[in-house]
């Protein structure tokens, strides 16, 4: 088969519905409240940076939402594995500059492409090949260091305004020292609950007028430009095969599952079709929303944690057919919010990619990674974390060419096992 073998759906859903909690459903609206409060304002920046009509923005948004979350309740139920497949952010930010230069047609082609070579390559083999070869302790590294960023940001808010997100972070860490609570309710919960309300008490929640209206779809023709093909195909298929369904694997490796590698780039290559039609770019595993619902606020068992990343689905799945009335509602909140509620919910999970990259072997190599990702510096339009785990891989190569198994001497047998190998 080309996709790895999972569980019926059926007796996954059973299976769920019998051991839902509050934990793995709570951690599952921590992960959409992330992925909606900025990224959904971020495409809609771009839309209307590239020209697009309200419709197509529009459009956009319900494609990537609604397909997102389909596609996250089926990876949760085939595999009962907490991942999220959702859309690339740094390619959205991308496109807002190149949409003035290409038309939705154009852009709709290159994306087509993209899902196409993608596919392709994961049928071949080729790309499960090539991420089984990385070092894990180099791709930890690299998503450690895509992760700073969120702590960073975290403690930034928590300094700046200690009245609010200062008092987010210690209801926190009060909830993770009551372990037997803090495993029936997440303890994030709780900080957003009090973060809410000293918004609303500190007149930080601006009321915005909200327009009663459901999304709606614009199909769009695709035109294949060479131009577009090369200016917007390249730099998404690089973040999507080299940077984001990475960082989702790494993620999973960090918390000890064993991610199905084609699947997670046959289901959003799929996905990315549907997004196309409907004028919006690729689906991608999201390596953030997976810490998120793979973490231990999901849930202290494992095997339940698929609930948060299903939970997360239906959230999405609802959000898409409200977008346009949900991106302005999701404006009342402050940006430095969602920036405090990232940095609390992945808090856990970086802290395991940090001791997997440095713990074992490749450590050169992982320092390296983590410290290039760190940079955020794109070199010819692809982010650094494609360029961590290639520097980490080629330093490694170099100095710790012991590490590789292929690179491994092979001792000669001695005693009674060369006895045996003669024989």
């Amino acid at each position: 088969m080309i996709m790895e073998p999972g569980y019926s759906l059926r007796d996954s859903f059973s299976y769920m519905l019998k051991n839902l909690n509050a934990a793995g459903v709570g951690n599952g609206f921590v992960a959409f409240l992330f992925s909606t409060l900025g990224p959904g304002l971020i495409v809609l920046n771009a839309a209307k940076q590239g020209g697009l009509t309200d419709a197509q923005s529009v459009s956009w948004l319900f494609a990537i939402y609604a397909m997102g979350g389909l596609c996250c309740m089926y990876i949760a139920l085939r595999y009962r594995l907490p991942v999220s497949i959702a859309y690339s952010i740094p390619g959205a930010v991308i496109l807002g500059g190149l949409l003035k230069q290409y038309s939705i047609n154009q852009a709709v082609g290159a994306y087509l492409v993209i899902a196409l070579v993608t596919l392709a390559l994961t049928i071949s083999g080729v790309i499960k090949k090539v991420v089984e070869h990385i070092p894990v302790a180099i791709m930890l590294a690299m998503v450690s260091g895509v992760f700073v960023s969120f702590g960073v940001n975290l403690f930034k808010g928590a300094i700046g305004t200690p009245s609010i997100y200062g008092v987010m972070v210690v209801v926190y860490f009060a909830c993770m020292a009551f372990r037997r609570l803090s495993q029936i309710i997440p303890p994030i919960l709780p900080a957003i609950a009090v973060g809410v309300i000293l918004l609303i008490l500190n007149g930080k929640l601006v009321p915005v007028g909200v327009p009663v209206e459901f999304a709606t779809l614009n199909f769009v023709a695709p035109e294949f430009n060479i131009g577009a093909i090369i200016n917007i195909g390249i730099p998404l298929f690089f973040l999507v095969v080299g940077v984001q369904n990475i960082q989702a694997v790494g993620v999973l490796m960090a918390e000890g599952y064993k991610p199905p590698i084609n699947a997670t780039y046959i289901v959003p290559g799929l996905a990315s079709i549907i997004n196309a039609i409907l004028g919006a770019h690729n689906a991608v595993c999201a390596g953030p929303s997976t810490a998120i619902c793979c973490g231990p606020n999901s849930g202290p068992r494992k095997e339940l944690r698929f609930i948060a990343s299903f939970s997360e689905g239906i959230f999405w799945f609802l959000f898409a057919l409200c977008a346009k009335m949900a991106v302005e509602a999701v404006k009342m909140v402050p940006a430095e919010f969602a920036a405090v509620l990232a940095g609390l919910a992945m808090f856990e999970v970086f802290g395991s990619a940090f001791k997997g990259a440095f713990t074992g072997k490749f450590k050169a190599g992982a320092m390296v990674a983590f410290f290039v990702c760190i940079t955020n510096q794109p070199i010819f339009g692809i982010g650094s974390p494609f360029w961590a785990i290639l520097l980490g891989i080629l330093t490694s190569l170099v100095v710790e060419r012991q590490d590789f198994t292929f690179f491994a001497k092979v001792e000669p047998p001695v005693g009674a096992e060369a006895e045996v190998a003669a024989q």
